[in-house]
């Protein structure tokens, strides 16, 4: 074939990561022998823009444009030398280069400071659990941000690090205001951006560009890069996928649209985009695309004639993060929370364990979409190669699952597989609050190096998760989230408000429950969200079912996906968002839990009605899952050596047996009988982890007494096993 792909990601999505979705079809592409190079536009706009030379570019346009500056910007304007000296040390600082200047950044005196270091008295606390270096990251990022502030005001009032025009993406249901945008001399970003795009075009002579637009905030940047290839290299074909193509996109009838770019995918990119080379090269009719809008007779056309089905996830390869600036990227810390820097600190190499969600039930979720609803998910052997892969290619071993949920019982088999292979893999992932993660089997997640999760509880409230059709209660979520943190795992909790029919009685309710997540160490991070109502979710389809009703049905010529509603029933939900937001905040820094949830608000709200020791209640009464003789035995620790002794009792001299086993910590001895103490040390060895093979709890309980060594219920509740239980005895 004689194609070749410029796989783009517009600005902005990340500082801290690539966006993977570029990687993911040039792995695939690889599979297919097709040429392509990959461009992750936001962090090389962003090297361009934060360096000695773009500063200075930045400082003269300012000059030229002699604007009247907010007493902050000017602060910084008149410190600009500062600024300039200092530039190139701190972005070296935060792509972990020079890690010694976190001592000079720490002294106060190195770094030019305006408004946004203001919060550090307020965060003085947090530095002395962070250490210095992320106390540097932290100071580091309030100095990117003091300059962000300054481009927003001065320069572009689009600007953000990890979004850009967002707003001209958000709800569009017509074309015209971001039309207008397109129409106008280009912005400040806007150059930087073009500058860096004619050099990957004139290098790389593409034959198709495939713009990646999966946010809001990088659909702006999507479209201009289009409209600047048009007008340089009309020949190149170019497309636009991503997310917000698959939910917003899917009812587009904007001929407007096609003046920037020539064809829109949905969904999985790797058949569409086959079928569109394929038609490039005359070898099949514009007909049999695959899902795809095209330009025909001057009128937007859906093309899905194609009888090619899509690939299995077994088949697309595994991502390949070459040609991206990997060690390029920014590590920062926003806000001083251990498990909410996640998203913006670290280098993570993107992956996904099983396409859709196996739940698919959320009403609030655009279950109704394929990569929500069509589910299937790859083996852990193949997942376990592709992690090996990458850790190999990218020199990173840091992975963030990204699926919608990650199923548990994959979950299992692809730890089991890590600690099989004995990797070192550092990862964290979505999951549901689901009763199958016991406290065992995070043990086995943090053991092949889960550090976090993030889950959604959405409404804490049992009469809204059932209409929500989470599939879980409060006390569930509680319980589940209580056994990661014991295990070590970080667990970020989603948090929604503004359901339909949600009281305002539900709403102060569902933030004491968090208030005491938060207070009882259970959940480390969370997020508010106000509901919104999709077009492809069970309330937007069936709005009559959850009491609530659309303002119009009239359908944009744009974007359709978010859908204005009246909520008859419900309290007036936007009226909690900012005491909600500034509760969380403070809860996720440990602090402020003896406040009356009233301090949080401006107007009169409810008392909560939940008692002060809901959730310590909750978990006490939680009853653990009966073990069955078909859980799987997994031992974690190491090879058991057994010394005997005598010891004379009444008269009598017993032989017994010392069974010892070193941990990571020191050594655990059990005193047992000498037959229970030899048959332990044959059997420990042979369900260890790190086996092939995995026994069941019945197997083992039949070759127990097999050995006529008694009852096996019985041995299975003494103080032995108790022991074994807490040095890595799990049963999943």
């Amino acid at each position: 074939m004689n194609q070749k792909v410029f796989l783009i990601t517009p600005p902005f999505t990340q500082l801290n990561t690539p966006y993977p979705a570029t990687a993911y079809l040039k792995g695939f592409l690889n599979t297919q022998q097709v040429a392509s190079y990959q461009s992750d536009m936001g962090i090389e706009v962003i090297l361009k823009l934060f360096s000695t030379a773009g500063l200075q570019h930045l400082f003269a346009t300012i000059a030229q444009k002699n604007r009247q500056l907010s007493d902050n910007c000017t602060r910084i304007v008149k410190l600009q030398q500062e600024y300039i000296k200092t530039i190139d040390r701190v972005i070296d600082f935060l792509q972990d280069n020079n890690p010694t200047l976190a001592h000079l950044i720490c002294t106060g005196n190195y770094l030019p400071e305006a408004s946004r270091f203001e919060q550090v008295a307020d965060l003085e606390w947090a530095f002395g659990t962070m250490g210095m270096r992320d106390k540097a990251r932290h100071l580091a990022t309030l100095y990117l941000e003091d300059i962000s502030d300054l481009i927003i005001e001065a320069v572009d009032p689009h600007f953000g690090f990890s979004r850009y025009a967002e707003r001209l993406g958000r709800s569009a249901a017509t074309f015209d205001e971001l039309h207008a945008m397109l129409t106008q001399a280009p912005t400040y970003i806007d150059t930087l951006l073009f500058d860096i795009l004619s050099e990957r075009i004139a290098a790389e002579q593409p034959t198709l560009v495939a713009l990646s637009a999966p946010f809001p905030g990088n659909l702006y940047a999507a479209f201009k890069c289009g409209q600047w290839i048009k007008a340089h290299y009309p020949n190149i074909k170019i497309c636009l996928g991503g997310g917000f193509a698959n939910t917003e996109l899917r009812s587009l009838t904007e001929v407007r649209v096609f003046d920037f770019i020539d064809f829109i995918t949905l969904d999985d990119g790797e058949a569409p985009i086959m079928q569109l080379l394929q038609y490039m090269e005359a070898k099949l009719p514009i007909e049999l695309l695959k899902r795809t809008f095209a330009l025909q007779d001057g009128k937007v056309n859906y093309f899905n004639g194609s009888l090619v089905p899509d690939f299995k996830q077994k088949d697309v390869g595994t991502p390949d993060y070459s040609d991206l600036l990997l060690d390029k990227y920014l590590s920062v810390i926003e806000i001083a929370n251990p498990m909410h820097r996640l998203w913006s600190d670290g280098r993570w190499n993107k992956l996904t364990l099983a396409h859709g969600c196996y739940w698919g039930k959320c009403t609030f979720c655009d279950i109704s979409l394929d990569y929500i609803k069509t589910y299937e998910s790859a083996s852990a052997k193949l997942l376990v190669d592709r992690i090996e892969t990458l850790i190999q290619q990218t020199g990173q071993n840091g992975f963030h699952f990204v699926d919608e949920a990650a199923p548990p019982a994959l979950m299992r088999e692809l730890a089991l597989e890590i600690i099989r292979r004995g990797l070192t893999v550092v990862w964290w992932t979505n999951i549901r609050f689901e009763k199958s993660f016991t406290y065992d089997l995070c043990q086995l997640l943090a053991a092949s190096g889960c550090i976090a999760v993030s889950g959604g509880l959405e409404v804490a409230s049992d009469r809204l998760l059932d209409l929500i059709q989470k599939g879980v209660t409060v006390a569930q979520v509680a319980k589940v989230a209580d056994s990661f943190t014991e295990a070590g795992i970080m667990v970020h909790a989603y948090l929604m408000y503004g359901f339909p029919t949600q009281t305002a009685q539900e709403t102060i309710d569902s933030l004491e429950v968090v208030r005491q997540l938060f207070m009882n160490n259970i959940v480390q991070s969370g997020f508010w969200h106000q509901f919104a109502m999709t077009a492809h979710s069970p309330v937007g389809m069936y709005p009559e079912r959850y009491k609530v009703k659309k303002v119009t049905d009239v359908i944009g010529s744009f974007a359709n996906n978010d859908i204005e509603h009246i909520d008859p029933t419900g309290a007036k939900h936007e009226l909690f968002s900012q005491g909600l937001k500034k509760s969380l905040f403070n809860y996720m820094h440990g602090i402020c839990f003896d406040f009356e949830l009233q301090e949080w608000f401006d107007f009169p709200v409810p008392s909560t009605q939940i008692p002060e020791d809901y959730i310590t209640q909750s978990l006490a009464k939680y009853s653990d899952k009966q073990i069955q003789s078909t859980n799987k035995i997994v031992w974690l620790g190491g090879i058991p050596s057994l010394a005997t002794f005598t010891r004379k009792k009444k008269g009598k001299t017993i032989t017994m047996s010392a069974l010892q086993l070193q941990t990571k910590k020191g050594t655990l001895e059990l005193a047992l009988d000498e037959k229970t103490a030899k048959w332990l040390l044959h059997v420990l060895p042979k369900i260890a982890a790190t086996n092939e093979f995995v026994y069941s709890y019945g197997e083992i309980a039949a070759e127990y007494e097999l050995q006529s060594l008694g009852d096996f219920t019985r041995f299975w509740n003494t103080d032995a096993i108790t022991q074994l239980r807490t040095h890595g005895l799990l049963v999943l």
